[in-house]
């Protein structure tokens, strides 16, 4: 015989006690995602002897086959410190003595640091550090399509950077190719300064623009030259141009971000079959070997300069030669980068993504699986986390927030889960019948708001009122999400003595024709 089912007067009762206590215990679920930490041990796919064996065999790279660096500052700073450099073939060498120096003086920690100080983190392993699809041309929605990226699409997605908790630092998701690239650098830190309070990026593009960029930085934000130098105010991204080339604008900004004590992501685009070899290990070797390389130049242009290992390894669609994301491969080179990184004991940079076209099941399977194999892996920046359609190409906004969903769902991990004699219950145990129901006990009125994740995304409803209320998708939802966000937006405290600050400073330089992009 089933259990006996409630009688009227005892389900008006407990309904009666249920919302008593309810309208009296009404309070908003408070989370904290701004100081995420990662939750779990990282994982590996290699041997300890394997990863030696890449290591080993990016070091014989680097001392036998080289680097062709197209900087010429750069390859003179590197032949000073006893790197072999042929200037014909613009060929460098680097022995390993060189290159283990430079991971001697290569901080293990540093403070990121943000215009409000509850933004700043310690860059550092066992952090975790999420940032928004960044480094996208083109920018597409629901309500207004796919278009070039406009200055107006990238102060929006700044809005939607700066009103997610989740989101760590700010990135450049949709480029504003309306504006002049003379005087792009401009906007762009305006736009983060006046519109966001997170740590900030700019781009490596030649030595005016970083300069102009940095200077922009200490003045709207009123720093001193100690306080600027007091950790890091800037991140710049270096990819190499593998396989085993550094470019012009990329060697200026590690030497130029060293110098100035900010941060360098050194962040070599590996992919599998196309610009590294076809096996993962072999992929890993070239990244390994590039990053390297990378480091130590910093290292050698200002030692103890912050610097970040970092990779973005995966594979190409050997039928169309398209990057691909989210695949087992591309999970298997996080697992095996962040061995590498632990080897050489650095903080380093992941990063999810999405070759889908749209915000459909395909982007959210890839976006999940890069987020999850930089979770197990440890990464300590997950950048491409939110937003990031088409390899890159596109910042897509209901992608955003679909993504925005499982990062704070990520980030729900991070929270220590109590298992004291409370959380266990055994007095909710005791005060239910058995066969009953927990939803009128004490211990669940105690904790109803706030034992569990409120999605902003996912619809839990059943069939019958999901209908009702439209039968949207998750996209269409995200839709509305990304709207009132950006409708409810409010800028940060002091946003306007900012704008006023740097106001001149911008007039000026755009009048004297901006700064020129190194080729």
């Amino acid at each position: 015989m089933g259990p006996k089912p409630d009688s009227e007067p005892d389900r008006k009762r407990r309904g009666g006690r249920a919302q008593k206590q309810a309208d009296a215990h009404r309070s908003a679920r408070i989370v904290n995602y701004r100081q995420l930490r990662h939750p779990f041990q990282p994982q590996g796919i290699f041997s300890d002897d394997q990863v030696m064996a890449m290591h080993e065999a990016a070091l014989t790279m680097l001392e036998t086959l080289g680097i062709k660096i197209l900087l010429p500052e750069a390859r003179q700073v590197l032949a000073a410190a006893g790197a072999i450099v042929d200037e014909d073939s613009q060929m460098v060498y680097f022995g390993r003595d060189i290159v283990q120096a430079a991971l001697k003086t290569a901080p293990r920690s540093f403070r990121l640091r943000a215009a409000n100080p509850i933004r700043e983190r310690q860059y550092e392993p066992g952090a975790l550090i999420f940032t928004a699809g960044s480094g996208c041309p083109n920018a597409t929605d629901m309500e207004r399509g796919r278009r070039p990226g406009s200055l107006r699409d990238f102060e929006e997605a700044i809005r939607l950077q700066q009103s997610f908790d989740v989101i760590h630092k700010h990135g450049p998701s949709a480029e504003p190719q309306d504006v002049p690239i003379q005087n792009r650098h401009y906007a762009m830190i305006r736009a983060q300064m006046t519109l966001g309070d997170k740590p900030m990026f700019v781009y490596a593009r030649g030595r005016g623009q970083i300069e102009q960029s940095l200077e922009l930085i200490q003045l709207g934000l009123g720093l001193s030259d100690d306080v600027f130098k007091d950790g890091v105010w800037a991140t710049t991204v270096i990819n190499t141009n593998s396989p085993r080339q550094i470019d012009k604008p990329m060697a200026q900004g590690i030497i130029d971000f060293a110098r100035a004590g900010q941060m360098s992501i050194i962040t070599p685009f590996c992919l599998a079959g196309a610009m590294a070899p076809v096996t993962v290990a072999g992929a890993l070797t070239l990244q390994h070997g590039e990053a390297l390389a990378c480091i130590t130049l910093a290292q050698i242009a200002n030692p103890g300069a912050p610097v970040s290992y970092g990779g973005f390894s995966s594979n190409v669609d050997m039928k169309s030669g398209a990057p691909a994301f989210g695949t087992p491969e591309h999970v298997k080179m996080q697992l095996g980068s962040g061995q590498l990184a632990r080897l050489i004991d650095l903080p380093w940079r992941s990063a999810a993504g999405s070759a889908s076209n749209m915000a459909d099941a395909q982007g959210a399977t890839e976006n999940v699986m890069g987020v999850w194999g930089a979770l197990q892996s440890n990464a300590t920046m997950v950048v491409h986390s939110a937003g990031w359609l088409e390899g890159g190409l596109s910042f897509g906004y209901e992608k955003f927030i679909t993504d925005i969903e499982a990062l704070q769902t990520v980030a729900e991990l991070c929270s220590p889960t109590p298992a004291d004699a409370a959380a266990i219950g055994l007095d909710a145990l005791a005060e239910v019948e058995p066969g009953g129901h927990f939803f009128a006990a004490q211990h669940t009125m105690d904790r109803y708001d706030t034992a569990f994740y409120e999605p902003i995304v996912a619809d839990l409803s059943n069939f019958g009122l999901w209908s009702e209320s439209g039968g949207k998708s998750a996209a269409e939802r995200a839709l509305d999400v990304w709207k009132n966000t950006l409708r409810d937006y409010r800028p940060p405290a002091g946003s306007g003595e900012i704008a006023d600050r740097i106001a001149r400073y911008i007039e000026d330089h755009e009048a004297a024709g901006g700064a020129a992009v190194l080729d």
